[in-house]
């Protein structure tokens, strides 16, 4: 056990780095790894079947944490993109698959089931593989996690008409129709069970456990928890990774939430990893050997379908073109699930041995696939020639906005209910094509070109609101407008103080930079005070000397060199000397001291 411990850990450590130096991701590396150690390569270890089933405990946990961070109400919220656009590329994929299958002579029993288990994706690739790239957030991340959760839900009913399949050639009105009515009820009191479960017995033990102050313990608990659920589905034949779901759902509006889900995730990622190993060790590659055309052929055409079911459906939901070609790249591959539904048929005699095999070995190749065709994708989308940016076509406007995020739009409603004119120029197209659907005026273009500012008129402007969140492209643009527009007064959003200081630099004036959150957090500092006792008239005085004297500092700071780090930090050890003596000085009284007199 141990020697096989060491080379799992050696294989990733190997592996999983180099293919993340490559830009293919670590999913693709843990596969690599696993062909490099199982049957097909160094046979370092055979028995793949068997580390594929410890490893699936993996997608349990990775379901959990996805319940954890799935509230019901937002579950609710989301059942348009979930039953709507995740049901349509089920029942698509599965349709198109089935027809094929049919027509390359399956009987009508394994080419349903073909074609179902085929038209699952791997949640677990896609959602690390989005995650790593940072895309989860992105419209086209969010639609895939609402497509895979569809998936993942509609497994458990398939699961349950395998055996109907099985039966239907032989007697469906005796006995099986009772024995599917018994796993029908075991089925729906087992939900009960842990639905009342999680809502009323989970969350006391979770209290007492925390009570001990024991963290191991408290660890414990929570692999317990999706361990004994998972268990429990999979005891009537359900999914495990939907009864750790279910699970995570329930706790998700508890007070442990975020602590479960800090324990869990360092077991999650290893055993991700090695279910992905297990799939690269599973790969029947002498298969590929003896019939090379037929599989390289039956993986193009399963990419292809899903890539173009998932690509119109997206479109027909108004994603962009990029959006849609990324969703379609993300989800285009075979999932784990396939694995479980095929072993299912051929335990139930709905599909032979070889053709699972086969199956298989094609389902693992589009996974491998994936990474790189994604990456592919990702090139494709930032090489490609951008659009031409718009022809600006505006009347004299008082005030130029550039970058329209949430920093700029809060300006721009004030500016609209006030009646002040106003151009928009923001370089997201994709933001900008959204943005109009709400009929806000405006446009795409670098606002740091000069050509683009003459034709909003920024010499006929008051005024230039600056609220770019990349540092970058906001100093470049405050240099441009700085340059060429000398008499536009800059009002400039910073990111940090960093940013605030190199836009001073410019020639921005002090008062017209404000650095984003810090008011806010002002504002918060404040009630913070007033929670402590102090009076509104204390918490006021103590934000505003603060305020006051932060603003002394960086006037200070701007006279110091960017590059004299050690003159920085003097700069600010001394402020926050010179803050203490200011408060310690402060003769007013509190509400916490009480008043003296």
């Amino acid at each position: 056990m141990l020697s096989d411990i060491a080379c799992f850990l050696a294989a990733a450590v190997l592996f999983v780095p180099l293919f993340r130096r490559l830009g293919l991701g670590a999913v693709l590396g843990y596969l690599g790894a696993g062909i490099a150690i199982g049957p097909a390569g160094l046979g370092l270890i055979d028995e793949p079947e068997r580390v594929l089933h410890f490893g699936e405990y993996g997608v349990v946990l990775l379901l959990f944490i996805i319940g954890l961070e799935l509230q019901p109400s937002r579950l609710w919220a989301m059942r348009r993109t979930v039953f709507g656009i995740g049901g349509a590329q089920v029942a698509l994929s599965w349709l198109v698959l089935t027809l094929i299958a049919v027509a390359l002579g399956l009987d009508h029993r394994s080419a349903l089931v073909a074609g179902f288990g085929l038209a699952m994706s791997s949640t677990a690739m896609v959602l690390q593989m989005l995650a790593e790239r940072r895309e989860l957030n992105a419209r086209h991340g969010r639609v895939a996690f609402s497509i895979l959760l569809f998936q993942d839900l509609s497994v458990i009913p398939f699961l349950a008409l395998i055996p109907l399949l099985a039966g239907s050639g032989g007697d469906v009105h005796g006995g099986s129709w009772t024995l599917h009515w018994q796993a029908a009820v075991k089925t729906l009191a087992m939900f009960f069970v842990v639905v009342l479960g999680g809502r009323y017995a989970v969350r006391p033990v979770m209290k007492r456990v925390a009570a001990a102050e024991t963290p191991e313990l408290f660890t414990a608990a929570a692999l317990l928890i999706v361990v004994g659920t998972a268990l429990a589905m999979s005891a009537v034949g359900l999914s495990m990774s939907l009864g750790a779901f279910l699970a995570g759902v329930l706790l998700s509006e508890s007070e442990f939430r975020h602590e479960l889900e800090a324990d869990i995730e360092p077991f999650k990622g290893l055993l991700l990893g090695l279910f992905f190993i297990a799939v690269g060790m599973s790969a029947d590659l002498s298969l590929l050997v003896a019939r090379p055309m037929q599989i390289v052929g039956l993986v193009v055409t399963l990419l292809a379908v899903k890539a173009f079911v998932l690509w119109a459906i997206a479109r027909l939901d108004g994603l962009s073109g990029d959006s849609a070609g990324a969703l379609a790249a993300s989800l285009a591959q075979g999932g784990e699930f396939a694995f479980v539904l095929f072993s299912a048929a051929v335990a139930a005699s709905v599909m032979s041995a070889e053709l699972s095999a086969l199956l298989v070995l094609v389902v693992t190749i589009s996974m491998i696939a994936t990474p790189p065709l994604f990456s592919l994708q990702m090139r494709m989308r930032k090489r490609k020639e951008a659009r031409p940016y718009d022809d600006i076509q505006t009347d004299e406007h008082e005030v130029l906005i550039a970058g329209f995020g949430p920093f700029g739009q809060i300006v721009a409603r004030i500016l609209r209910v006030k009646r002040i004119r106003f151009t928009v120029l923001d370089k997201d197209f994709e933001h900008v094509d959204f943005v109009r659907q709400f009929g806000n005026r405006i446009f795409y273009g670098d606002a740091s070109r000069l050509d683009l500012l003459r034709a909003a008129h920024a010499d006929k402007a008051r005024l230039f609101v600056l609220a770019i969140p990349d540092i970058e492209a906001s100093l470049r643009t405050a240099e441009t407008v700085r340059r060429h527009f000398p008499q536009l007064r800059i009002f400039a959003a910073a990111v940090n103080r960093q940013h605030a200081l190199r836009l001073m630099d410019i020639g921005i004036a002090p008062g017209d930079v404000v650095r984003r959150s810090y008011f806010s957090s002002l504002e918060m500092t404040r009630r913070v005070l007033l929670g402590m006792g102090d009076s509104d008239d204390a918490a006021r005085r103590a934000v505003d000397r603060f305020r006051d004297h932060d603003e002394q500092v960086l006037l200070r700071q701007l006279q110091v060199p960017r590059d004299d780090l050690q003159k920085m930090r003097q700069t600010t050890a001394d402020a926050a000397a010179e803050l203490e003596q200011l408060f310690a000085e402060d003769p007013s009284p509190t509400a916490a001291q009480g008043d003296p007199t």
